[in-house]
C-alpha cells in the first residue's frame, strides 16, 4: 500500500508543479504560495478543530487525527519553516527556468535522501533497489547534460542556486517526515501533521508577504487572481496526504518513497512539451525512459 501511495503522490505532484509554473506568469512567488497554502488550510479546518477539541473526526480510519503535545507542535512548526524555504526557493527557480530543467534538479533529491536514510535510519536496500537507484542516477546525469544545451550555466545561474537550496531543504524536510511519522519516536498521525503543517506554513507565508510588501522587495507584486492557484492547493493537499500516508505505513522506506515521488518529472516533461513548447525533448525523452526503468526496478524490489 505504501508503495502505490507514493506512486500516486508522484503524479499529483507533477501536476502541482505544472500548475505552479502556469501561475508564476501572473503572480509573484510569495502570493502564489500564500493563497495556495491558505486554501489547503481551509480544506483541513475540520481536522484542525478535531485536534484542538478532541472531536474524534474519522477515528479508526486513515483520516484520523490526534491531540498534539507542545513538542509535536514545535517539531511541525520547525518542519514548516524548512518547507517554506524549500517552496519559496523552488518556485523562484521554477518561475525563471524551463520546467524540464527545474524538474531535473528536483529529481536529484532522492540521491541525498538515500544517503541520509542509510546514515540516520539504518535503511538497507536489496539488489533490485540499488539497481533502481543507480539507473535513476544515470538518467539524472543525462538530463543534466541536456539542460546545459538550453544556455543554463549551472555554476553561475542564481535560479539554479535557488533550485539546489530547494532540494537540500527538501531533504531535511523528508528526514523530519520520517522522524515524525515513520519512527517510534513520535509516530504522529498523517492528518495531524498535514493539517497543522499547512496552517503554520500559511502563517509563515503571511508574514513573508507583509515583510516583502512593506520593505518594497523586488520579488513582491500586487496579487492578481488566478484559478491555477486553486488547482495548486488541491493537488498539493492530495499529493502530500498520499506521501505522508506512505511514510507512516509499517515497512515503508524513505529512500524508496522519495525516489518514486520524483517520478513526477514524467508529468512535468510531458506538459513542458505540450504546454510550454520546450526544446531538446528527444534527449530528455531518452533520459526519462531510463528513469522509468529505474522506477520499475524500485517497484519490483519493494514487492
Amino acid at each position: 500500500m505504501w508503495l502505490w501511495a507514493a506512486v500516486a503522490s508522484a503524479f499529483l505532484l507533477g501536476f502541482y508543479d505544472v500548475a505552479k509554473k502556469q501561475a508564476s506568469g501572473n503572480n509573484d512567488v510569495l502570493h502564489i504560495l500564500l493563497y495556495a497554502t491558505g486554501i489547503s488550510t481551509c480544506i483541513f479546518i475540520p481536522w484542525l478543530l478535531s485536534s484542538l477539541f478532541g472531536w474524534g473526526i474519522a477515528d479508526g480510519t486513515v483520516f484520523e487525527t490526534q491531540a498534539g503535545t507542545p513538542k509535536a507542535h514545535l517539531m511541525i512548526f520547525l518542519k514548516s519553516l524548512v518547507v517554506s524555504v524549500s517552496w519559496i526557493t523552488g518556485l523562484m527557480g521554477l518561475k525563471n527556468l524551463p520546467i524540464t530543467t527545474a524538474g531535473t534538479i528536483k529529481t536529484s533529491r532522492p540521491v541525498f535522501v538515500l544517503i541520509a536514510s542509510l546514515l540516520l535510519f539504518g535503511e538497507r536496500l536489496n539488489l533490485w533497489q540499488w539497481g533502481g537507484i543507480l539507473v535513476a542516477i544515470l538518467a539524472l546525469t543525462l538530463l543534466g547534460h541536456t539542460s546545459k544545451k538550453e544556455g543554463v550555466d549551472f555554476s553561475k545561474n542564481i535560479w539554479i542556486a535557488c533550485m539546489w537550496i530547494a532540494v537540500l531543504s527538501g531533504v531535511v524536510s523528508a528526514i523530519m517526515d520520517k522522524y515524525l511519522m515513520g519512527s517510534d519516536y513520535m509516530a504522529l498521525k498523517t492528518m495531524f501533521v498535514q493539517s497543522w503543517c499547512n496552517f503554520y506554513i500559511t502563517l509563515i507565508m503571511t508574514v513573508a508577504v507583509l515583510v516583502a510588501r512593506f520593505t518594497k522587495s523586488k520579488i513582491y507584486q500586487p496579487y492578481r487572481h488566478d484559478w491555477s492557484i486553486v488547482i495548486i492547493a488541491v493537488f498539493i493537499a492530495a499529493s502530500d496526504f498520499l506521501y505522508f500516508y506512505s511514510l507512516s505505513r509499517p515497512g515503508s522506506m524513505l529512500a524508496v518513497v522519495s525516489m518514486l515521488r520524483r517520478s513526477s518529472v514524467i508529468v512535468t516533461f510531458v506538459c513542458g512539451a505540450l504546454l510550454f513548447k520546450e526544446k531538446h525533448l528527444k534527449e530528455k525523452g531518452v533520459a526519462l525512459a531510463i528513469l522509468l526503468v529505474g522506477m520499475a526496478l524500485l517497484v519490483i524490489g519493494s514487492n
